[in-house]
């Protein structure tokens, strides 16, 4: 990528490091070298070494998920396939699976596994917004929540997966999705049953919680 931007220099730089050295000391290090950008502005721009360009990276592949959603034609898909092509484009954005391989053994790690989950959570949230999601209550969670879960299990078989291109992924992804698309038909039922009307007072509750945005400095509020 030719870019004047210092840290997708950076980045750029870094990716023929990470396959041998992974998002390490030595690699933010051999970006510095190869990138030409100085050691105090990598610093400044990565306080956390190869661990803020991992991120950078990771960021790198949802953008182009977005931007290739915005380049196709899938007025004809239904909405769960909508669902599993975001996902697809988002792990055919990757050139090289070593370097999501370094980087889920990096997010692992005790202390970065925050900095993991939060890229998860806004991979999954890009992909709702792309889809045009409007929940402003309990459903803009578990929506994310449940699509995070397909995600990471997606991403894990597809590490594992050797079958030519990748149908075995696919056909996995297209089971994940089913198996919501068949809990969110159980969920509706229970509620237009007898005891979810019962279950109508306690659930309301549920009913305050607003998704964040709604104040500036708080992550979510309670609508009282």
């Amino acid at each position: 990528m030719t870019t004047s931007d210092p840290k997708e220099k950076l980045l750029d730089a870094a990716l023929t490091h990470v396959v041998f050295d992974g998002w390490s000391e030595a690699t933010f290090k051999a970006a510095i070298d190869d990138s030409g950008v100085t050691e105090a502005l990598a610093h400044a721009l990565c306080p956390r070494g190869a661990v803020d360009l991992a991120v950078a990276y990771h960021k790198r592949g949802d953008a182009a998920m977005l931007a290739r959603f915005a380049a196709e034609d899938v007025s004809e898909l239904r909405y769960s396939q909508k669902v599993a092509a975001l996902v697809r484009f988002r792990l055919e954005a990757v050139d090289d699976k070593e370097t999501v391989r370094r980087g889920t053994a990096l997010f692992a790690l005790p202390h970065h596994a925050g900095t993991g989950a939060e890229l998860i959570w806004g991979t999954v949230d890009a992909i709702w917004n792309a889809l045009g999601d409007t929940s402003e209550d309990v459903n803009w969670y578990t929506k994310r929540a449940t699509l995070s879960g397909v995600y990471g299990s997606t991403v894990l078989f597809w590490l594992g997966d050797d079958s030519e291109g990748y149908q075995a992924t696919w056909d996995f992804l297209d089971r994940r999705i089913e198996n919501v698309m068949q809990f969110e038909k159980v969920k509706a039922q229970v509620k237009a049953s007898p005891f979810g009307k019962l279950m109508q007072g306690p659930m309301s509750a549920l009913e305050r919680i607003r998704k964040p945005g709604a104040r500036g400095d708080m992550p979510g509020t309670w609508r009282g």
